[in-house]
């Protein structure tokens, strides 16, 4: 009689058999497409604790098991200052997922509360790179992979439009502005949310959401997200087609520069005029 597997092993199993389709082929070929990891990258795979971003800790794990470039994982969470029983959610999926995470605390939401209160979402997230920059760089890593996936991608893509006037994706990889030498890469981009999801009701998993007090305050109650409106809009629009998600995402990476009337280049605006010669005075 065959043994039976470790609960641990079973989750690991069901990334590269039950959803091998919609997680393990599309995490992989992020890698490949976009050539997210190189020989000799030592790498800060940032876990905030979410499902998004423990999915890729497994598989980053499984991909260094079995890669044949060589390179080395770093599994770090920052502790931004969570409850005490978020803290121990993240440490116990840890330990069942046997995922060897590296915990450093920052004062982040206290300094946010101080400083933004009112709407400190924004400058929350610019903090919290910061610190995972600094903290991966402290621990030798040239990256640091975060767990947006492609349906972060095609949100922000419609948010960018719809409530922002501009055109602007989320790139799978970036080069640090402040920190010479590091990187920022995206593993999931070509993974999308319903499939993480899938997984996680799949293992019995439960996973933490969005830590911190402002999210809690204004649970339940009318606040606007534009996010949540963009999510809503394009469930609504795959009733009617399918094929949407598909659509949107492939639309950033077929972008026909002929076709608008401007655009910017490294902070520079372009103008279609610059074709019809200098502006006569």
């Amino acid at each position: 009689m065959a043994k039976e597997l470790e609960r641990y092993r079973q989750i690991e199993r069901s990334i590269i058999t039950t959803y091998r389709k919609q997680l393990w082929s599309p995490f992989v070929l992020a890698v490949k497409k976009y050539r997210l990891i190189e020989a000799g990258d030592r790498i800060a795979v940032c876990i905030s604790g979410g499902k998004d971003s423990m999915l890729m800790a497994k598989l980053m794990q499984e991909l260094h098991r079995h890669s044949e470039i060589p390179f080395e994982p770093v599994f770090l969470v920052m502790d931004p200052g969570y409850n005490a029983e978020n803290r121990r959610r993240i440490e116990e999926n840890a330990a069942l997922l046997h995922v060897p995470v590296t915990v450093f605390e920052t004062d982040i939401f206290a300094s946010t509360d101080a400083v933004a209160a009112e709407a400190p979402c924004y400058l929350c997230a610019r903090m919290r790179r910061g610190h995972l920059y600094a903290k991966a760089k402290e621990l030798g890593c040239n990256k640091i992979a975060l767990g947006h996936h492609k349906s972060d991608v095609i949100e922000t893509t419609l948010m960018g439009m719809l409530y922002g006037g501009q055109i602007q994706g989320m790139l799978p990889r970036i080069k640090s502005t402040n920190f010479e030498g590091m990187e920022l890469i995206r593993p999931l981009y070509c993974v999308l949310e319903e499939d993480i999801l899938r997984w996680k009701e799949h293992n019995g998993l439960q996973f933490i959401a969005c830590a911190c007090r402002f999210t809690d305050s204004v649970a339940g109650a009318s606040a606007f997200s534009a996010r949540a409106r963009v999510k809503a809009l394009i469930a609504e629009l795959k009733r009617e087609n399918p094929h949407v998600e598909d659509n949107i995402f492939q639309s950033i990476h077929n972008v026909q520069l002929d076709t608008l009337v401007a655009y910017k280049r490294h902070g520079v605006r372009h103008s279609f005029l610059e074709n019809f010669g200098p502006e006569e005075i």
